[in-house]
């Protein structure tokens, strides 16, 4: 016997699972349920209109958020008289869908067309799919914007006279040529140390994160993680001057004057310093003890030389410090290329000129003072012997 079919009236589209995804994906994701719901609810228009050749603006799409219904509308003015049936509905037609239209009013006509649950479907899941996207890139960019100036461990993934990329787990981190240090050579599957620099977001809202071996920071870094005090906050890094590769000057300070803040880096027989150094491939680091005097400042960020006198003096044109050093000792202060004059000018943001004590006599001669004048000159202006404070 041949069962008779029965006839279904279906009103909407079951999307019960789809409101499921939503659910899982607001709680996993973070992507609130009715941001996706409106972004389904417009791919689903765009998708109407392409799939049935509707080029009208009248067409809606709502989905049901508490029954899981979706529903598709068109929208009609009602007039008296029709003259676009495909933007208007008679006064009469309209109340037969609900008797309480009166003219003026927008009806809501739902289409029920064949085959637009499959494309509806298939929309829904290419709307997901991009927001799971979304909301994986935001979390990366989130996560990684607050680790801002952190130090993060990647593998070398690519390593080139330009560039290194390194595999940071969810993300790749890149490292240009100017943030690299000069002195190293950079291997596929090396596990590198970095700072991260820079976090913003690329091309189509992707991530992109810059490291640097290079920068300051990643030194400041690195003596916040070896040196306890300097992360608790009992010694201050003030500034740091670095050459990178090859050296670094660090000026640190501590309000509490029973904490040797210069020992307190160094560490017991040098072990703090130089497992920062070590990770620096033997860059070198001169720590020196920061000082609210100019003149001592700039006579210690000189070290290793030794420094006779510092005459400083402050106008419209800037800061400037004449330095005189033992003549033996000229070519130390200055450093090769002039490197050690310049990172203590880095340092102390003074403008310094170093003289040796011979060419400074001279220079008084000149200036028609006599012996006695030079030596009391120099006296005056002695203010400190660096030497026993910073070994090189």
């Amino acid at each position: 016997m041949k069962r008779k079919a029965k006839k279904i009236e279906k009103r909407g589209i079951d999307t019960k699972e789809l409101l499921e995804a939503m659910d899982e994906l607001e709680k996993t994701q973070g992507v609130k349920k009715e941001v996706l719901m409106e972004s389904i609810e417009q791919a689903l228009v765009l998708a109407y209109k392409r799939n049935f050749e509707c080029s009208d603006e009248n067409i809606k799409v709502e989905l049901n958020k508490g029954d899981g219904q979706m529903h598709v509308y068109q929208l009609k003015d009602i007039v008296k008289k029709v003259e676009d049936d495909k933007k208007e509905i008679s006064l009469k037609d309209a109340k037969k869908v609900d008797k309480n239209f009166k003219e003026g009013d927008v009806a809501q006509i739902e289409l029920i067309p064949k085959e637009f649950g499959r494309i509806a479907a298939q929309t829904a899941k290419q709307v997901i799919t991009q927001k799971i996207r979304e909301a994986s890139r935001d979390v990366i960019f989130t996560e990684f914007a607050g680790k801002k100036g952190e130090i993060v461990t990647g593998l070398v993934q690519k390593a080139d006279n330009r560039v290194v990329i390194m595999d940071l787990g969810k993300i790749e981190g890149i490292m240009p040529k100017k943030e690299q240090i000069p002195t190293e050579k950079y291997n596929v599957n090396d596990k590198v140390k970095a700072c991260i620099i820079s976090v913003e977001k690329g091309v189509k809202g992707s991530t992109q994160i810059i490291l640097s071996r290079s920068s300051i920071d990643f030194v400041k870094k690195l003596f916040e993680i070896e040196i306890p005090e300097i992360y608790e906050g009992v010694i201050e890094i003030k500034s740091i001057s670095r050459d990178a590769g090859s050296r670094s000057k660090v000026a640190v300070y501590s309000p509490n004057p029973n904490i040797d803040p210069v020992g307190s880096c160094v560490g017991q027989k040098g072990i703090r310093i130089q497992n920062i150094i070590n990770e620096l491939n033997g860059e070198k680091i001169d720590v020196i003890e920061w000082n609210e005097d100019p003149s001592i400042f700039i006579s210690v960020a000189l070290a290793p030389a030794k420094v006779l006198a510092v005459d400083v003096r402050e106008d419209e044109e800037g800061r400037f410090a004449q330095v005189i050093v033992p003549d033996d000792q000229l070519s130390l202060a200055i450093g090769k290329a002039g490197q050690n004059a310049k990172l203590a000018a880095k340092l102390t943001e003074w403008k310094i000129d170093i003289k040796s004590e011979s060419q400074f006599r001279k220079m008084l001669e000149e200036a028609e003072l006599g012996e006695e004048d030079s030596e009391e000159i120099i006296e005056e202006n002695f203010e400190n012997d660096s030497s026993d404070d910073i070994d090189e």
